[in-house]
């Protein structure tokens, strides 16, 4: 071989070399994703960013949904009731509020999400909501950059109908903190909840008290900065989680329970939506006295805080802070109070329940005293035993909650600690003796002439189809 021959190999080579390396690492990289079980788009973005050395900039961005107009008219009355879906990269998501009758829906809701790489791209759905309906009809789409600035954008439709009106949004970006690849997609604000009251599961069970088939979802911010990676599945000891997630069989019980969960989170035109800016308004949720004094109009205890004890779930779906009451009469027959919530998820952030308590407990608290005079503590435990959350993570969760609201004052118990069982029983105490609450709505129960949300659901009475329960099974709730 001539030495000119020689050297243009070598050099071929070595222009090769760097083009084989970017092949080994990823290849590399797949296999080590694989074997963690995740190959989000994202989380690929940035680990093969990290082993190329590519320096990808982080943003901490705020998002304004400012409205839309000229939607298609979607029902018979030439009108529409509209929401959308947003999501970064295909991972966080926004769920927005429903605007009913209108064509030109103005939201002005905001979205503030830290540690985003600049390279992302916000996808936008829009449906209208269809009461009653198993699933709700799709207006269009968009999607669009998360560089700073304000934009018109083109709803693109279905073929059919390509241009299904304008959206309007405005994006204010600043660069990340240095350490923004620990936590990226990071939610910060602000605290969002949407409150439930099926009028479908309601109806459903001849249901007089609307607490007893409402749900809750609060959009806490900052879950990775104390759970981490670290997630609690199901608990194979559970008999009750084995019928849920083990067996031929659990097929059918799974169905029956997201079809439930599907009518209990449905968003509808009558859902409660808002901000939560300190502990108050999260106290403020759990108002309750919604039944009716006997012969009267009065419901004296409407504007109180309920003495009450409710289930939750904290989300990896959305992280959302789900619950109800404990006593909700749709538990009836569910094998999970907390799969119900979870859409029959296999792991959890956390689970358990809580109850608001009075500084110094209820059995010393008097309705004498207003509420805005006292101090309120959130006790919450670990209490699930579909779930069974370990116990050590109990400081972490206490940690978020304080985190979301700075003037909370969070007690967090193992579900078998003594003090639990005695702050629990005074709660429930205070609720049938000064409250008139009967021992029968302390627990899920089914009475004469009243119909199970289970039953409904699992016999598919509720317009839930088993081709549209499939369809519903990864959509946001």
């Amino acid at each position: 071989m001539s030495k000119s021959n020689f050297f243009k190999m070598s050099n071929h080579k070595n222009l090769l070399q760097p083009v084989a390396n970017a092949v080994q690492i990823a290849q590399g990289l797949g296999e080590r994703m694989r074997a963690k079980g995740g190959f989000n788009p994202a989380e690929r973005a940035m680990a093969a960013a990290e082993e190329l050395s590519v320096d990808i900039r982080f943003v901490d961005i705020t998002i304004q949904f400012i409205g839309a107009a000229n939607l298609p008219k979607m029902d018979i009355a030439g009108t529409a009731d509209p929401y959308f879906h947003a999501r970064l990269d295909k991972t966080l998501l926004f769920v927005s509020s429903v605007k009913s009758g209108t064509l030109a829906p103005v939201w002005n809701e905001v979205w503030k999400v830290k540690n985003v790489p600049s390279t992302a791209t916000i996808q936008v759905d829009l449906h209208d909501k269809d009461n009653g309906a198993p699933v709700d009809d799709y207006i269009g789409k968009f999607a669009t950059s998360v560089n700073a600035g304000a934009r018109e954008i083109e709803i693109e439709g279905p073929i059919i109908s390509k241009h299904r009106g304008t959206f309007w949004l405005k994006i204010d970006s600043q660069p990340s903190a240095h350490d923004a690849r620990s936590h990226p997609y990071l939610f910060d604000g602000p605290i969002r909840y949407s409150k439930h009251s099926s009028p479908t599961v309601g109806a459903l069970a001849n249901l007089k008290d609307t607490r007893l088939y409402s749900t809750w979802k609060v959009y806490v911010k900052g879950i990775p900065l104390f759970f981490g990676d670290t997630v609690q599945p199901w608990n194979k000891d559970y008999k009750a989680a084995q019928t849920i997630f083990k067996g031929p069989t659990s097929i059918a019980v799974r169905k029956g329970i997201q079809a439930g969960h599907h009518l209990l989170y449905a968003r509808t035109m009558s859902n409660g939506f808002g901000d939560l800016d300190h502990a108050g308004d999260f106290f403020a949720l759990l108002h309750g006295g919604d039944k009716q004094l006997a012969g009267t109009k009065e419901t004296p205890f409407a504007n109180r805080i309920k003495p009450a004890v409710y289930t939750y779930v904290i989300a990896e779906q959305d992280q959302s802070f789900r619950f109800s009451e404990t006593g909700a009469a749709f538990f009836v027959d569910f094998a999970s109070k907390h799969a119900l919530h979870s859409n029959c998820a296999e792991s959890v952030y956390y689970s358990g329940e809580f109850h608001p308590r009075p500084k110094g407990g209820w059995d010393k608290f008097s309705d004498d005293v207003p509420d805005d005079k006292v101090k309120w503590e959130l006790v919450i435990d670990n209490n699930s035993g579909t779930y069974a959350p370990d116990p050590k993570m109990l400081p972490q969760l206490k940690a978020l909650m304080e985190y979301n609201f700075a003037d909370f004052d969070v007690c967090a118990l193992d579900h078998g600690d003594p003090e639990l069982k005695k702050s629990t029983d005074a709660c429930r105490e205070y609720a049938k003796t000064v409250r008139g609450v009967s021992e029968n709505d302390l627990e899920p129960h089914a009475a004469e002439g009243e119909q199970t949300l289970w039953h409904q659901a699992s016999h598919g009475k509720a317009m839930l189809g088993a081709a549209v329960q499939a369809k519903m099974h990864d959509a946001p709730s």
